[in-house]
């Protein structure tokens, strides 16, 4: 978990900073985190190496569950992607406070708490089993209980890991929505510029139309009078002046 009062987002500190190796190992959710992978390693390798017998009359190895070799085979599967999750979900917890996206962040918390809450119920029916079907073993000749008690012991611890990384992986995801709800609400709101006083709008008076005052321009009808009524064209031609009247021959 962030220290109090440490500006943080999904659980990790805000993005800037440096990976700080010392501080991501003691962090509770690396420790529960290596748990469950040693946890995982313990279920699957015991099961490989101890989890199949084969009896004096066959030479066909069968499970040392009640000779049920889908609890061993169930065993190793969950064992071994549990294995594989705590590698990734740890480099996943390394490299969130170098993530700048809050939604990278929040999918990334989504994907932990998802698998952590399956991985938590699917422990448990790895542990049910194994222990319902060692119960039910009948022949004990030649079968390595430690390892067989060690496995049923095992998946159960898983199951107390996987829960508490589930939790974790809630607390982690409602503190990021707190703090976007937190700084959502505390946005200042938009700045609106008023108009200026010189350039204050005016108020618009629309002039209303009153039919009563309304006087049409009448036209007088086609003039018939004589040329008094004429109006000569504003650019009449000039008439050549008195003194040139063309080209006169000279008397003899």
């Amino acid at each position: 978990m962030e220290e109090t009062g440490a500006a943080s987002a999904y659980g990790a500190s805000l993005a800037g900073g440096g990976f700080d190796f010392q501080k991501f190992v003691r962090q509770p959710q690396t420790i529960v985190r290596f748990l469950s992978w040693i946890f995982s390693i313990v279920v699957f390798a015991t099961v490989t190496a101890e989890g199949y017998v084969n009896s004096h009359q066959s030479a066909d190895t069968k499970c040392i569950f009640n000779q049920n070799d889908s609890a061993c085979h169930y065993a190793v599967g969950i064992g071994v992607i549990a294995f594989m999750a705590c590698v990734g979900f740890a480099m996943v917890d390394a490299y969130l406070p170098l993530m700048s996206s809050a939604q990278e962040r929040k999918y990334s918390v989504m994907a932990d708490l998802a698998f952590s809450g399956a991985w938590t119920f699917l422990w448990f029916v790895c542990f049910c089993l194994l222990a319902s079907q060692w119960g039910r073993t009948d022949n004990m000749s030649g079968i390595p209980q430690d390892a067989a008690r060690a496995t049923i012991a095992f998946s159960f611890f898983s199951i107390a890991t996987w829960a508490i990384l589930t939790y974790f992986a809630l607390g982690r995801y409602r503190q990021g929505v707190d703090t976007l709800a937190q700084n959502y609400a505390n946005a200042p709101p938009d700045q609106i510029t008023p108009y200026p006083p010189t350039y204050a709008p005016t108020t618009y008076a629309p002039t209303t139309y009153d039919p009563s005052t309304y006087a049409p321009t009448t036209y007088s009808a086609y003039p018939t009078s004589g040329p008094d009524d004429y109006q000569k064209p504003p650019f009449a031609p000039q008439s050549q002046p008195q003194g040139d009247m063309g080209y006169q021959p000279p008397n003899y």
